[in-house]
């Protein structure tokens, strides 16, 4: 059996692409190859998952605020290589030491990872442009979405950004359910759901944050709120570490569950 955490198998109809906590009923004894989720989408369905099979989601509009880590040694390495040459201390912001002595050693070999600054900027571009004006980012947001929650009718939009952070995915979820809802169902669904961790007391500022998410498997939800703009609109903010959950726990999680359950 193969996870495999690239995006080459994620849209095959016969590969299943799994979060343990929604789907692993799709992987069957037949299924050799299970794919691992876009960082992103992970997170987020996590969270969407138990409001769609109690409410009925009709549209997403999704905006992401993606890590530089996203981008791998080449993103770290530029936003590093931009702080030290502005003069500023690099702050640690969670990131390990010795990793941050191979990065210092590595830096000025690699190649930029973004056309433009990354340091003290946000970027309107995660992926690649395709040719509807969308990114490879923002079109995996839509379809994996659709694939894992098994609703391909839900209306998704997206836009991805990269913010110049070094660990951690956050995201702007704005939801319209085809079922009236109340607030406080929402929440103690989303307290409910495995792997879910609700940090939403905003008037002690308590909400999440990258920084907070490092090193940390679960994702956090908070700003849980009602939409006023539309009937059965829903605002969330998602956060986790896009490396744990959103890439190595997952493919973790999705090997565990084979040998139980499947070898």
């Amino acid at each position: 059996y193969v996870i495999d955490n690239s995006s080459a198998w994620r849209m095959y109809p016969e590969i299943p692409l799994v979060v343990p906590e929604i789907n692993a009923d799709t992987i069957t004894k037949d299924t050799h190859i299970i794919a691992n989720p876009n960082c992103s989408t992970i997170e987020m369905v996590l969270a969407l998952a138990p409001l769609h099979k109690a409410f009925d989601i009709k549209r997403l509009v999704i905006a992401t605020y993606q890590s530089v880590s996203g981008s791998g040694i080449k993103g770290i390495a530029q936003l590093d290589r931009e702080e030290a040459e502005s003069g500023k201390l690099k702050a640690e912001n969670g990131r390990l030491p010795a990793f941050n002595s191979q990065l210092s050693a590595l830096s000025s070999q690699l190649p930029n990872a973004y056309p433009h600054q990354i340091y003290r900027n946000v970027l309107p571009h995660g992926g690649d442009f395709c040719e509807n004006g969308y990114t490879t980012e923002e079109e995996k947001l839509v379809n994996e979405t659709r694939k894992i929650l098994r609703a391909p009718q839900i209306a998704v939009t997206a836009t991805v950004c990269r913010v110049p952070v070094t660990g951690g995915h956050s995201e702007a979820v704005n939801i319209e359910f085809n079922k009236p809802f109340e607030v406080d169902e929402v929440r103690r669904l989303l307290e409910s759901q495995p792997g879910v961790v609700v940090q939403d007391d905003p008037t002690h500022n308590l909400y999440p944050m990258a920084i907070t998410s490092y090193d940390k498997d679960e994702v956090f939800v908070g700003r849980i709120r009602r939409d006023f703009s539309i009937a059965n609109g829903l605002n969330l903010w998602v956060v986790s570490d896009n490396i744990r959950k959103g890439a190595a726990t997952n493919a973790v999680q999705i090997a565990k569950y084979v040998i139980d359950n499947i070898l």
